[in-house]
């Protein structure tokens, strides 16, 4: 266990990605973590995490994955992806952590409607000249509906396709349709598509009948902690 007493820490929460189909890891989702009142909670705003904490722990967590896996995936809102300190930090970071590869996944959170298209377009593109991937999440609801990430594609590398915020706002039956429309839109513009949020068998047997390769949820692994080389053990 990691010894926490009088400190302030972060750690990430790491969830397989799958090629259900090879049945091989693809990768992990890096899931940011707080320790407060004797357990790890999700953080209130991902936007007040010192970037000095949080990208160093991205960076050694993944360091210590290497061997296992050839990308990690980190979550960032809109707001966080377009600055310029979160960028140099993430430039650095995805040197030391190389040959792996840094995949920042950008998600919709309150505050970021100031962000315009350009200005992701000119972030994205610099994050791909130091061999950053961009990842567009939770596809089809919120904000990123296709009408309004439809420019943004030919500058992605991938798509994720979240099952859980479907059954969220009860549009259970719309998942079918709208991941066969994302799943088209993947194949056309040459992108990796993940779908996150599968629970069962009923889930994992709808993804084989659609040829849906690339998954990500509870039913091939929960989040769990992962514990950094230098953590103090009791």
């Amino acid at each position: 266990m990691i010894s926490l007493e009088g400190r302030q820490v972060y750690r990430y929460f790491i969830q397989p990605q799958l090629n259900a189909f090879t049945n091989s890891l693809i990768g992990y989702e890096m899931l940011i973590r707080k320790f407060v009142d004797g357990h790890w909670q999700l953080p209130k705003n991902f936007a007040s995490i010192p970037i000095d904490e949080q990208v160093p722990v991205m960076a050694q967590t993944a360091k210590q994955l290497s061997l296992k896996i050839k990308s990690v995936s980190f979550n960032l809102n809109r707001t966080q992806f377009i600055n310029p300190e979160m960028s140099a930090a993430l430039i650095a970071a995805q040197k030391a952590i190389f040959p792996v590869n840094l995949i920042v996944e950008v998600t919709e959170e309150a505050g970021d409607n100031n962000v315009t298209i350009p200005q992701l377009k000119r972030q994205i593109r610099h994050f791909d000249t130091h061999g950053i991937q961009f990842s567009l999440d939770d596809v089809g609801t919120g904000i990123n509906t296709y009408d309004h990430i439809s420019s943004l594609l030919s500058l992605a590398s991938e798509v994720k396709f979240a099952m859980q915020n479907y059954r969220r706002d009860h549009m259970d039956a719309k998942i079918h349709k709208d991941l066969t429309f994302w799943q088209d839109i993947a194949k056309k513009e040459q992108l990796r598509l993940i779908v996150e949020g599968i629970e069962d068998d009923d889930d994992d047997s709808m993804l084989d009948q659609m040829d849906v390769a690339y998954r990500q949820g509870y039913y091939y692994g929960q989040p769990h902690l992962f514990e950094l080389k230098d953590d103090k053990k009791d």
